[in-house]
């Protein structure tokens, strides 16, 4: 049986490999995460991460995966996007709606929330 020793270069090749991509998540948030002396270690400012693509670029490259096969096994099951709802109601229109709602309608209000 002969014994193969392993080389010093390779060695610190490989601990640079690990260093490399244990660090690449922290730098890819690097821009909005800062240094703090708390437990987490960092503190998070999402007000500095400028995105470069707009929602719907996002959607589109998204479903443009999902068509072609390029996601996977978990990034597959992305949900599929709901058409927005369109404007809500204002504050003052929901209050107003409680304030003229019937008894019966509270009542089934209020039931159909506590099953």
């Amino acid at each position: 049986m002969s014994q193969r020793r392993l080389s010093i270069a390779s060695v610190f090749a490989s601990a640079a490999a690990v260093v490399a991509v244990l660090a690449m998540p922290g730098m890819a948030s690097a821009a909005y995460e800062h240094p703090a002396n708390n437990e987490q270690g960092v503190t998070v400012h999402p007000e500095h991460f400028v995105s470069q693509k707009t929602r719907d670029q996002v959607r589109a490259e998204t479903a443009d995966a999902m068509k072609s096969g390029r996601l996977s096994y978990g990034e597959s099951n992305f949900p599929n996007f709901a058409p927005p709802a369109g404007p809500g109601k204002t504050r003052e229109e929901v209050i107003n709606e409680l304030l003229r709602e019937s008894p019966a309608a509270r009542e089934a209000r209020l039931q159909s929330i506590a099953r």
